[in-house]
């Protein structure tokens, strides 16, 4: 079976989020965990957490993946946004132990003219931090596009984040098909290759998630612009074999791509629709 969802508002909770999922033909989904541009989370509702719980159960559910705001910059010059990526990454956590087994994913950081080395120091004090936190929530290092002074574009800082902080363990990837094409990695062209490195450089091991976004940009242009499915820079049967990969293809994937609900719905068929 195809592990697929894609991003939902969480504006009316998780059960209503599993439902739309469902509704969608997925079995899966990711989610903000408050407004994607920072700010107060809305009300933990217990009840409908575990009402979730028993939905997806019920439904053969995939792992769901909450997102961390865009805002979240452990990696920043500025100590008021450290301290703010702080406050929100540990908050997060805790409120994710109301819905335990997922994932919770954020964007490495961006070191903003201190070098990559620096950044990835900052990133490992917060992961420190959260070392026991939401102990029940696989922490996940999205790979980037290596845009500005994002870390994260290369696969060689991911590991070095892993290796650096005492959350390693508890550190896994999630894999942006739009964003390593973009950072460079030729996944069209070379699939196996660009795994292969990734085997050797973080292991596949630590491989949880995948987010399927086409690109609106050519290889190598370093941007991060997202794409619906087939209709960008990677095209509809690099999408076929990704979710076919032996090495893939019992992966959850989440699309990220430019839709409403109802195109949601359409890409979710058609992947279906491909899967072997």
């Amino acid at each position: 079976m195809l592990n697929i969802g894609c991003h939902l508002s969480s504006s009316k909770g998780y059960l209503h989020m599993g439902k739309e999922a469902v509704s969608l033909g997925g079995n899966t989904f990711q989610y903000f965990t408050r407004n994607p541009r920072g700010g107060q989370a809305k009300s933990l509702d217990v009840a409908d957490a575990a009402a979730f719980l028993e939905f997806a159960k019920e439904n053969a559910f995939a792992p769901i993946l909450a997102h961390a705001p865009y805002t979240l910059n452990p990696a920043s010059a500025n100590p008021r946004v450290r301290d703010f990526a702080r406050l929100v990454f540990l908050d997060d956590l805790e409120r994710l132990e109301v819905v335990p087994g997922g994932y919770y994913n954020f964007h490495p950081g961006s070191h903003v003219g201190q070098g990559t080395d620096e950044g990835i120091r900052l990133i490992c004090a917060l992961l420190d931090e959260a070392a026991e936190a939401g102990p029940n929530t696989t922490i996940l290092l999205e790979t980037m596009s290596g845009k500005g002074s994002e870390i994260g574009g290369r696969f060689e800082e991911l590991r070095a984040i892993m290796d650096g902080s005492a959350a390693g363990p508890r550190l896994g990837v999630c894999l942006d098909t739009c964003h390593v094409y973009d950072a460079g990695y030729d996944i069209l062209n070379d699939l196996d290759g660009v795994l292969a490195e990734f085997d050797k450089v973080i292991g596949l091991d630590r491989l949880e998630a995948i987010h399927l976004n086409d690109s609106k940009n050519p290889y190598h242009s370093r941007k991060d612009r997202h794409e619906k499915i087939g209709r960008g820079h990677l095209g509809l049967a690099f999408f076929e074999r990704v979710i076919n990969h032996p090495a893939l293809r019992e992966l959850p994937f989440y699309l990220e791509t430019p839709n409403e609900l109802e195109g949601y719905a359409e890409e979710i068929a058609l992947l279906k629709g491909l899967y072997r």
